[in-house]
Protein backbone atom coordinates (compact mmCIF):
# COMPACT_ATOMS: atom_id res chain seq x y z
CA UNK A 1 0.00 0.00 0.00
CA UNK A 2 1.29 3.65 -0.64
CA UNK A 3 0.53 6.92 1.18
CA UNK A 4 0.30 9.85 -1.53
CA UNK A 5 0.80 13.64 0.11
CA UNK A 6 0.18 16.03 -2.51
CA UNK A 7 1.19 19.78 -2.16
CA UNK A 8 -0.90 23.00 -3.15
CA UNK A 9 0.75 23.66 -6.43
CA UNK A 10 -0.48 19.94 -6.84
CA UNK A 11 -3.85 21.26 -5.98
CA UNK A 12 -3.97 24.61 -7.13
CA UNK A 13 -6.91 24.33 -10.05
CA UNK A 14 -9.66 22.29 -11.00
CA UNK A 15 -7.10 20.71 -14.03
CA UNK A 16 -4.59 20.15 -10.96
CA UNK A 17 -6.98 18.17 -9.98
CA UNK A 18 -7.59 16.16 -12.31
CA UNK A 19 -4.09 15.15 -12.59
CA UNK A 20 -4.10 14.02 -8.91
CA UNK A 21 -7.19 11.88 -9.83
CA UNK A 22 -5.27 10.44 -12.91
CA UNK A 23 -2.59 9.75 -10.85
CA UNK A 24 -3.88 7.98 -7.63
CA UNK A 25 -6.42 5.94 -9.32
CA UNK A 26 -3.77 4.54 -12.17
CA UNK A 27 -2.13 2.97 -9.24
CA UNK A 28 -4.56 0.52 -7.10
CA UNK A 29 -2.11 0.40 -4.36
CA UNK A 30 -2.46 4.25 -3.58
CA UNK A 31 -4.99 3.97 -0.99
CA UNK A 32 -4.31 7.28 1.44
CA UNK A 33 -4.50 10.17 -0.41
CA UNK A 34 -3.20 13.06 2.24
CA UNK A 35 -4.00 16.92 0.60
CA UNK A 36 -2.99 20.54 0.91
CA UNK A 37 -4.51 23.56 0.75
CA UNK A 38 -4.45 24.86 -3.09
CA UNK A 39 -1.78 26.69 -4.06
CA UNK A 40 -1.36 29.49 -6.09
CA UNK A 41 -2.47 29.33 -9.59
CA UNK A 42 0.19 31.32 -11.12
CA UNK A 43 2.64 33.79 -9.55
CA UNK A 44 0.95 36.33 -8.96
CA UNK A 45 -1.78 34.33 -7.19
CA UNK A 46 -2.39 34.05 -3.35
CA UNK A 47 -2.41 30.37 -1.49
CA UNK A 48 -5.89 29.82 0.00
CA UNK A 49 -4.10 29.36 3.52
CA UNK A 50 -2.72 33.36 3.02
CA UNK A 51 -6.39 34.06 2.21
CA UNK A 52 -7.67 32.35 5.38
CA UNK A 53 -4.91 33.98 7.68
CA UNK A 54 -6.26 37.43 6.20
CA UNK A 55 -9.65 36.38 7.09
CA UNK A 56 -9.27 34.67 10.67
CA UNK A 57 -6.95 38.81 11.65
CA UNK A 58 -9.79 40.60 10.02
CA UNK A 59 -12.28 38.73 12.26
CA UNK A 60 -9.94 39.00 15.22
CA UNK A 61 -10.02 42.72 15.09
CA UNK A 62 -14.22 42.37 14.82
CA UNK A 63 -13.79 43.83 11.31
CA UNK A 64 -16.00 43.38 8.01
CA UNK A 65 -15.19 39.68 6.39
CA UNK A 66 -17.27 39.85 3.54
CA UNK A 67 -14.68 40.34 0.67
CA UNK A 68 -12.06 37.99 2.41
CA UNK A 69 -15.02 35.17 2.85
CA UNK A 70 -15.84 35.76 -0.76
CA UNK A 71 -12.56 35.18 -1.83
CA UNK A 72 -11.68 32.17 -0.09
CA UNK A 73 -15.37 30.59 -1.19
CA UNK A 74 -14.76 31.69 -4.69
CA UNK A 75 -11.68 29.60 -4.86
CA UNK A 76 -13.53 26.06 -3.87
CA UNK A 77 -16.43 27.20 -5.87
CA UNK A 78 -14.19 27.62 -9.30
CA UNK A 79 -12.44 24.59 -9.08
CA UNK A 80 -16.03 22.88 -7.93
CA UNK A 81 -17.75 24.37 -11.10
CA UNK A 82 -14.57 23.41 -13.87
CA UNK A 83 -14.75 19.65 -12.28
CA UNK A 84 -18.43 19.84 -12.64
CA UNK A 85 -19.00 18.81 -8.83
CA UNK A 86 -22.11 20.62 -8.58
CA UNK A 87 -23.32 23.34 -5.98
CA UNK A 88 -23.48 20.76 -2.69
CA UNK A 89 -19.88 20.70 -1.99
CA UNK A 90 -19.45 24.77 -2.17
CA UNK A 91 -22.31 24.79 -0.11
CA UNK A 92 -21.15 22.72 3.02
CA UNK A 93 -17.79 24.49 2.22
CA UNK A 94 -19.20 27.91 2.99
CA UNK A 95 -21.04 26.58 5.83
CA UNK A 96 -17.99 25.15 7.64
CA UNK A 97 -16.18 28.32 6.94
CA UNK A 98 -19.14 30.48 8.78
CA UNK A 99 -19.29 28.01 11.63
CA UNK A 100 -15.32 28.87 11.93
CA UNK A 101 -16.16 32.75 11.83
CA UNK A 102 -18.45 32.07 14.47
CA UNK A 103 -15.65 31.36 17.30
CA UNK A 104 -14.17 34.24 16.64
CA UNK A 105 -14.93 36.18 19.84
CA UNK A 106 -15.19 32.45 21.78
CA UNK A 107 -11.63 30.91 21.28
CA UNK A 108 -8.54 32.77 22.06
CA UNK A 109 -6.60 34.19 18.90
CA UNK A 110 -4.33 31.37 18.61
CA UNK A 111 -6.88 29.13 18.81
CA UNK A 112 -8.95 30.68 16.23
CA UNK A 113 -6.07 31.31 13.83
CA UNK A 114 -5.68 26.99 13.54
CA UNK A 115 -8.95 26.89 13.62
CA UNK A 116 -9.05 28.82 10.64
CA UNK A 117 -6.05 28.12 8.78
CA UNK A 118 -6.87 24.49 9.01
CA UNK A 119 -10.28 25.29 6.87
CA UNK A 120 -7.53 25.14 3.52
CA UNK A 121 -7.37 21.42 4.07
CA UNK A 122 -9.82 20.08 5.55
CA UNK A 123 -12.49 21.50 2.79
CA UNK A 124 -10.02 20.79 0.25
CA UNK A 125 -10.34 17.15 1.24
CA UNK A 126 -14.17 17.42 1.01
CA UNK A 127 -13.56 18.89 -2.45
CA UNK A 128 -11.27 16.10 -3.95
CA UNK A 129 -12.95 13.51 -2.25
CA UNK A 130 -16.16 14.08 -4.36
CA UNK A 131 -14.19 14.70 -7.51
CA UNK A 132 -13.10 10.82 -7.00
CA UNK A 133 -16.98 9.94 -6.62
CA UNK A 134 -17.63 11.85 -9.89
CA UNK A 135 -14.95 9.79 -11.79
CA UNK A 136 -17.08 6.43 -10.43
CA UNK A 137 -14.34 5.73 -8.05
CA UNK A 138 -15.08 4.74 -4.58
CA UNK A 139 -13.47 7.40 -2.07
CA UNK A 140 -14.29 8.94 1.13
CA UNK A 141 -13.02 11.64 3.45
CA UNK A 142 -11.61 11.01 6.60
CA UNK A 143 -11.70 13.34 9.25
CA UNK A 144 -8.42 13.77 11.71
CA UNK A 145 -10.49 13.89 14.52
CA UNK A 146 -12.92 10.55 14.00
CA UNK A 147 -9.36 8.61 12.82
CA UNK A 148 -7.16 9.73 16.39
CA UNK A 149 -4.75 12.37 14.49
CA UNK A 150 -4.15 14.01 18.21
CA UNK A 151 -1.30 16.56 18.67
CA UNK A 152 0.00 18.43 21.83
CA UNK A 153 1.98 21.18 22.71
CA UNK A 154 1.65 24.89 21.16
CA UNK A 155 -1.09 26.02 18.54
CA UNK A 156 0.67 26.77 15.41
CA UNK A 157 3.61 24.52 16.17
CA UNK A 158 2.10 21.41 17.49
CA UNK A 159 3.78 17.80 17.44
CA UNK A 160 2.01 14.39 17.42
CA UNK A 161 0.74 12.78 20.30
CA UNK A 162 3.11 9.16 20.78
CA UNK A 163 -0.58 7.40 21.17
CA UNK A 164 -1.77 8.46 18.12
CA UNK A 165 0.08 5.87 15.77
CA UNK A 166 -1.85 3.18 17.46
CA UNK A 167 -5.18 4.42 17.14
CA UNK A 168 -4.75 5.50 13.16
CA UNK A 169 -3.40 1.74 12.77
CA UNK A 170 -6.97 1.12 14.39
CA UNK A 171 -8.63 3.73 12.13
CA UNK A 172 -7.18 2.40 8.97
CA UNK A 173 -7.31 -1.39 9.75
CA UNK A 174 -10.35 -2.18 7.44
CA UNK A 175 -11.05 0.69 5.24
CA UNK A 176 -11.82 0.16 2.00
CA UNK A 177 -11.59 2.19 -1.46
CA UNK A 178 -9.60 5.51 -1.52
CA UNK A 179 -9.33 7.59 1.48
CA UNK A 180 -8.74 11.19 1.52
CA UNK A 181 -6.61 12.98 4.21
CA UNK A 182 -6.30 16.64 5.13
CA UNK A 183 -2.87 17.43 5.82
CA UNK A 184 -1.68 19.71 8.08
CA UNK A 185 -3.55 19.85 11.09
CA UNK A 186 -5.14 16.99 13.88
CA UNK A 187 -7.11 17.46 17.40
CA UNK A 188 -5.92 17.94 20.52
CA UNK A 189 -7.64 15.89 23.33
CA UNK A 190 -9.64 18.58 23.69
CA UNK A 191 -11.12 18.60 20.94
CA UNK A 192 -9.80 21.97 19.65
CA UNK A 193 -8.03 22.45 16.27
CA UNK A 194 -4.28 22.21 16.85
CA UNK A 195 -2.04 22.61 13.59
CA UNK A 196 1.58 21.81 12.76
CA UNK A 197 3.93 24.10 11.21
CA UNK A 198 3.90 25.40 8.09
CA UNK A 199 4.18 22.63 5.66
CA UNK A 200 2.63 20.30 7.90
CA UNK A 201 0.96 18.30 5.12
CA UNK A 202 4.26 16.49 5.07
CA UNK A 203 4.38 15.94 7.93
CA UNK A 204 0.83 14.40 8.11
CA UNK A 205 1.62 11.95 5.24
CA UNK A 206 4.70 10.72 6.79
CA UNK A 207 2.83 9.95 9.79
CA UNK A 208 0.00 8.05 8.22
CA UNK A 209 2.98 5.99 6.23
CA UNK A 210 3.97 5.20 9.60
CA UNK A 211 1.38 3.96 11.13
CA UNK A 212 0.14 2.13 8.32
CA UNK A 213 3.44 0.31 7.61
CA UNK A 214 3.12 1.98 4.29
CA UNK A 215 5.50 0.32 1.14
CA UNK A 216 6.15 3.38 -0.05
CA UNK A 217 5.26 6.92 1.00
CA UNK A 218 5.22 9.23 -2.38
CA UNK A 219 5.47 13.44 -1.91
CA UNK A 220 4.22 14.78 -4.82
CA UNK A 221 5.31 18.54 -5.68
CA UNK A 222 6.45 20.14 -8.63
CA UNK A 223 9.98 19.17 -9.51
CA UNK A 224 10.71 16.03 -11.66
CA UNK A 225 13.29 15.18 -8.46
CA UNK A 226 15.85 16.47 -6.26
CA UNK A 227 18.59 18.04 -7.60
CA UNK A 228 22.17 17.72 -6.78
CA UNK A 229 22.16 21.42 -5.90
CA UNK A 230 20.14 24.05 -5.90
CA UNK A 231 18.93 25.19 -9.94
CA UNK A 232 19.04 29.10 -9.50
CA UNK A 233 22.59 29.03 -8.47
CA UNK A 234 23.50 26.09 -10.82
CA UNK A 235 21.13 26.44 -14.36
CA UNK A 236 22.76 23.71 -16.05
CA UNK A 237 22.16 21.32 -13.11
CA UNK A 238 18.77 20.71 -14.85
CA UNK A 239 19.56 19.35 -18.00
CA UNK A 240 21.30 16.47 -16.05
CA UNK A 241 19.75 13.78 -14.14
CA UNK A 242 18.26 14.58 -11.08
CA UNK A 243 19.09 12.21 -7.75
CA UNK A 244 17.90 8.43 -8.85
CA UNK A 245 17.73 7.60 -4.84
CA UNK A 246 19.43 8.65 -1.67
CA UNK A 247 19.68 7.60 1.55
CA UNK A 248 18.24 8.79 4.80
CA UNK A 249 21.33 10.10 6.39
CA UNK A 250 22.04 12.19 2.81
CA UNK A 251 18.83 13.34 2.82
CA UNK A 252 19.02 14.76 6.27
CA UNK A 253 22.84 16.48 5.55
CA UNK A 254 21.35 17.83 2.53
CA UNK A 255 18.26 18.85 4.39
CA UNK A 256 20.06 20.78 6.87
CA UNK A 257 22.36 22.98 4.31
CA UNK A 258 19.27 24.13 2.52
CA UNK A 259 17.69 21.48 0.26
CA UNK A 260 14.39 22.80 -0.05
CA UNK A 261 12.21 19.99 -1.31
CA UNK A 262 10.84 19.67 2.27
CA UNK A 263 11.55 20.41 5.33
CA UNK A 264 13.89 17.20 7.16
CA UNK A 265 11.77 17.49 10.53
CA UNK A 266 8.63 16.53 8.42
CA UNK A 267 9.87 12.94 7.35
CA UNK A 268 11.28 12.24 10.71
CA UNK A 269 7.95 9.62 10.98
CA UNK A 270 8.50 7.71 8.00
CA UNK A 271 12.39 7.44 8.42
CA UNK A 272 12.00 6.13 12.10
CA UNK A 273 9.41 3.09 10.29
CA UNK A 274 12.24 3.11 7.52
CA UNK A 275 9.67 3.67 4.84
CA UNK A 276 11.03 4.29 1.85
CA UNK A 277 10.12 8.09 0.43
CA UNK A 278 9.60 8.28 -3.29
CA UNK A 279 9.49 12.76 -4.17
CA UNK A 280 7.56 13.02 -7.60
CA UNK A 281 6.05 15.29 -10.20
CA UNK A 282 2.38 15.61 -10.10
CA UNK A 283 2.67 17.14 -13.77
CA UNK A 284 5.20 14.58 -14.75
CA UNK A 285 4.40 11.62 -13.04
CA UNK A 286 5.89 9.16 -15.59
CA UNK A 287 9.15 10.28 -13.99
CA UNK A 288 10.48 8.05 -11.42
CA UNK A 289 11.79 11.31 -8.58
CA UNK A 290 14.22 10.51 -6.52
CA UNK A 291 13.84 7.38 -3.70
CA UNK A 292 15.29 7.90 -0.44
CA UNK A 293 15.65 4.66 1.76
CA UNK A 294 17.97 3.38 4.00
CA UNK A 295 20.52 2.16 1.86
CA UNK A 296 21.84 2.28 -1.37
CA UNK A 297 24.57 0.87 -3.82
CA UNK A 298 27.42 3.74 -3.95
CA UNK A 299 30.55 4.13 -6.25
CA UNK A 300 33.36 5.10 -3.89
CA UNK A 301 34.51 8.70 -4.53
CA UNK A 302 31.51 10.28 -5.59
CA UNK A 303 28.97 12.68 -4.10
CA UNK A 304 25.24 12.93 -4.25
CA UNK A 305 24.20 16.56 -3.66
CA UNK A 306 25.93 19.72 -2.19
CA UNK A 307 23.52 22.12 -0.51
CA UNK A 308 24.67 25.73 0.93
CA UNK A 309 23.30 27.69 3.79
CA UNK A 310 23.77 31.16 4.59
CA UNK A 311 22.97 32.83 8.15
CA UNK A 312 25.28 31.66 10.07
CA UNK A 313 28.61 33.33 12.46
CA UNK A 314 31.23 31.58 14.24
CA UNK A 315 32.36 32.03 17.60
CA UNK A 316 36.07 32.00 18.51
CA UNK A 317 37.86 31.53 21.87
CA UNK A 318 41.49 30.97 22.00
CA UNK A 319 43.30 30.19 25.35
CA UNK A 320 46.71 29.29 25.70
CA UNK A 321 46.75 25.41 26.92
CA UNK A 322 43.25 25.06 26.73
CA UNK A 323 43.32 21.32 26.17
CA UNK A 324 45.00 20.97 29.90
CA UNK A 325 41.56 22.52 31.33
CA UNK A 326 39.29 20.15 32.41
CA UNK A 327 35.67 21.44 31.58
CA UNK A 328 36.38 24.32 29.36
CA UNK A 329 34.12 23.07 26.82
CA UNK A 330 31.40 21.89 28.85
CA UNK A 331 31.80 25.47 30.06
CA UNK A 332 31.56 27.28 26.94
CA UNK A 333 28.64 25.94 26.04
CA UNK A 334 26.93 26.31 29.14
CA UNK A 335 27.24 30.07 28.48
CA UNK A 336 25.17 29.56 25.04
CA UNK A 337 22.50 27.31 27.15
CA UNK A 338 22.63 29.78 30.03
CA UNK A 339 21.19 32.22 26.97
CA UNK A 340 18.95 29.79 25.38
CA UNK A 341 21.00 29.59 22.39
CA UNK A 342 21.46 26.08 20.53
CA UNK A 343 25.03 25.73 18.48
CA UNK A 344 25.16 24.21 15.16
CA UNK A 345 29.09 22.98 14.90
CA UNK A 346 32.05 22.92 17.52
CA UNK A 347 35.33 22.47 15.81
CA UNK A 348 38.18 23.18 17.62
CA UNK A 349 42.38 23.10 17.70
CA UNK A 350 44.84 22.46 20.34
CA UNK A 351 44.46 25.94 21.83
CA UNK A 352 40.84 27.35 20.44
CA UNK A 353 37.71 26.66 20.35
CA UNK A 354 35.14 27.28 17.78
CA UNK A 355 31.49 27.02 18.16
CA UNK A 356 29.03 27.82 15.08
CA UNK A 357 25.17 29.34 15.81
CA UNK A 358 22.23 31.00 13.66
CA UNK A 359 22.76 34.68 13.66
CA UNK A 360 19.30 34.79 14.34
CA UNK A 361 19.77 33.11 17.31
CA UNK A 362 22.88 35.61 18.26
CA UNK A 363 21.86 39.69 17.08
CA UNK A 364 24.14 41.77 18.19
CA UNK A 365 21.96 43.60 20.70
CA UNK A 366 22.90 40.12 22.24
CA UNK A 367 26.53 39.64 21.84
CA UNK A 368 28.01 41.78 23.98
CA UNK A 369 26.35 40.18 26.81
CA UNK A 370 27.46 36.72 25.75
CA UNK A 371 30.63 37.56 24.88
CA UNK A 372 31.11 38.97 28.48
CA UNK A 373 30.19 36.19 29.96
CA UNK A 374 32.45 33.96 28.04
CA UNK A 375 35.28 36.34 29.10
CA UNK A 376 34.13 36.11 32.98
CA UNK A 377 33.54 32.36 33.15
CA UNK A 378 36.72 31.13 30.83
CA UNK A 379 38.98 34.18 31.28
CA UNK A 380 40.25 33.23 27.39
CA UNK A 381 43.44 35.12 25.96
CA UNK A 382 40.78 35.79 22.76
CA UNK A 383 37.25 35.66 22.03
CA UNK A 384 35.48 37.08 18.96
CA UNK A 385 31.89 36.96 16.82
CA UNK A 386 32.53 36.01 13.12
CA UNK A 387 29.40 36.94 10.90
CA UNK A 388 28.33 36.52 7.56
CA UNK A 389 29.36 33.44 6.82
CA UNK A 390 27.68 29.93 4.60
CA UNK A 391 27.97 26.66 5.16
CA UNK A 392 28.83 24.68 2.27
CA UNK A 393 27.59 20.94 2.72
CA UNK A 394 29.46 18.03 0.14
CA UNK A 395 27.47 14.75 0.97
CA UNK A 396 27.43 11.63 -0.49
CA UNK A 397 27.78 7.84 1.09
CA UNK A 398 30.14 6.98 -1.69
CA UNK A 399 32.90 9.35 0.01
CA UNK A 400 33.61 7.14 2.56
CA UNK A 401 36.80 5.72 3.16
CA UNK A 402 37.54 7.60 -0.01
CA UNK A 403 41.07 9.69 0.71
CA UNK A 404 40.91 13.27 -1.14
CA UNK A 405 37.50 14.31 -0.91
CA UNK A 406 37.73 17.07 1.32
CA UNK A 407 41.09 17.77 -0.96
CA UNK A 408 39.46 18.07 -3.93
CA UNK A 409 36.71 20.44 -2.71
CA UNK A 410 39.19 23.17 -1.25
CA UNK A 411 41.48 22.72 -4.42
CA UNK A 412 38.12 23.63 -6.35
CA UNK A 413 37.47 26.78 -4.00
CA UNK A 414 41.35 28.12 -4.08
CA UNK A 415 41.05 28.11 -7.88
CA UNK A 416 38.51 30.19 -7.72
CA UNK A 417 39.67 32.79 -4.97
CA UNK A 418 37.43 31.33 -2.12
CA UNK A 419 39.26 31.16 0.92
CA UNK A 420 37.62 28.68 3.88
CA UNK A 421 37.19 29.90 7.36
CA UNK A 422 36.57 26.50 9.19
CA UNK A 423 36.07 22.82 7.98
CA UNK A 424 34.15 20.24 10.13
CA UNK A 425 33.60 16.24 9.09
CA UNK A 426 31.92 13.73 11.11
CA UNK A 427 33.06 10.28 11.80
CA UNK A 428 30.68 8.54 9.05
CA UNK A 429 32.14 10.42 6.65
CA UNK A 430 29.25 11.01 4.77
CA UNK A 431 29.36 14.46 4.37
CA UNK A 432 31.97 17.48 5.29
CA UNK A 433 31.06 20.97 6.41
CA UNK A 434 32.92 23.88 5.03
CA UNK A 435 32.87 27.47 6.19
CA UNK A 436 32.79 30.53 3.65
CA UNK A 437 32.07 34.12 3.58
CA UNK A 438 28.05 34.50 2.56
CA UNK A 439 29.63 36.75 -0.18
CA UNK A 440 31.51 33.86 -1.74
CA UNK A 441 28.24 30.95 -1.50
CA UNK A 442 27.26 31.44 -5.16
CA UNK A 443 31.09 31.17 -6.79
CA UNK A 444 31.47 28.72 -4.45
CA UNK A 445 28.32 26.53 -5.08
CA UNK A 446 29.11 26.18 -9.33
CA UNK A 447 33.20 25.60 -8.67
CA UNK A 448 32.38 22.56 -6.18
CA UNK A 449 29.47 21.82 -8.79
CA UNK A 450 32.17 21.97 -11.36
CA UNK A 451 34.48 19.59 -9.60
CA UNK A 452 32.45 16.87 -8.60
CA UNK A 453 29.77 16.67 -10.96
CA UNK A 454 31.70 18.29 -13.99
Amino acid sequence: MKVCKFGGSSLANATQVNKVVDIVLSDPARRIVVVSAPGKRHSGDTKVTDLLIALAETALKGENTDRQFGAVVERYAEMASELKLGDDIVHRIEADLSERLAQATSLRPEEFLDLMKAAGEDNNAKLVAVAFEARGRKARYASPKDTGMVLRGRFGDAELDPDSYAWLSRAFSNFEGIVIYPGFFGYTREGKVATFPRGGSDITGSILAAAVCADVYENFTDVDSVYPCDPRIVEEVKEGEGIPTMTYREMRELAYAGFGVFNDDAVIPAVKARIPINIRNTNHPSEPGTMIQQSRRVVPGTVVGIASADGFCNIVVEKYLMNREIGFGRRLLQVLEDAGISYEHTPSGVDSQCVVVKEQFLPKDREHKIMQDIREKLDPDFVTVERDLTMLMVVGEGMCYTPGMLAKACLALASVGISVSMVNQGSSEVSFMIAIRSKDRDLAVRSLYKAFFG
